[in-house]
């Protein structure tokens, strides 16, 4: 963690000992009455904490902002297949990290449909692992979500200015690492461990997205997700 971050810090200025943001602060930080550490609150405030006690039961902080984190994150939508858990487990994180403004995930023609209704998203782990992802990055920004069931609902639901691409290996495009990147925001799509169909390459076609490749591998979704958000924001001039 490089923040650790609150719903509210001005309501919540303690934690109970055994929160995991308690042993961080205790047994990977190693912080003493007196000693400082970066907080926020999630998509508002950074700033400072003070530790002002430990014992058996608690942890008690001060808190003094420093700053407004809402326009750290970046102007991009993630559009994104639903695959297995334990892969959007990876894909949530490492985009929140890299600062993606939205996340749309979305049932697929190739995908296997049980994958919404993973206990990753009944029981709101989903939540947790976006904002493990945004301490990660130091930053207080969480990426909004939204679910969609199908391509053509999260394309109605996309707003209609800026740039709209789609990585894809079997219909022609350019290099995402050439690309020209002439507006804000920008919508990424990116399918799961079978590709989108040509249904939904023909409905992206009709609704403005550019295709783009990351070259000639198959990648896996989570690796495709890393690399395609890595390449589009130094285009995009903010890596």
């Amino acid at each position: 963690m490089n923040i650790i971050l609150f719903d509210d810090l001005y309501a919540e200025n303690s934690l109970p000992a055994d929160d995991y943001r308690a042993l961080h602060i205790k047994k990977v930080l190693r912080l003493k009455a007196g000693d400082r550490f970066t907080a926020g609150v999630i998509n508002a405030q950074k700033g400072e904490a003070t530790l002002l006690s430990m014992t058996a039961e608690e942890i008690v902080f001060s808190f003094q902002a420093n700053g407004d984190e809402r326009a750290g994150l970046y102007p991009v939508t993630l559009l994104v297949a639903q695959v297995r858990p334990i892969s959007m487990r990876r894909i949530l994180r490492e985009a929140v990290s890299l600062g993606v403004g939205r996340l749309v995930l979305v049932s697929t023609d190739t995908g296997e449909k049980s994958y919404a209704q993973a206990k990753l998203y009944e029981e709101g782990e989903y939540r947790s692992i976006l904002i493990d992802g945004a301490m990660q990055s130091g930053c207080t920004g969480v990426s909004e979500v939204s679910f969609c069931a199908s391509v053509g609902e999260a394309i109605a639901a996309l707003s209609p200015e800026g740039e709209r691409i789609v990585l894809d290996n079997k219909r022609v495009g350019e290099p995402l690492s050439t690309m020209t990147i002439a507006g804000r925001p920008v919508v990424l799509a990116i399918g799961g461990e079978r590709g989108f169909s040509d249904r939904e390459r023909d409905l992206f076609e009709e609704h403005g997205f550019r295709f783009a490749t990351l070259g000639r591998r198959i990648l896996r979704t989570e690796t495709a997700v890393s690399a395609g958000l890595a390449v589009l924001l130094g285009r995009m001039g903010l890596l």
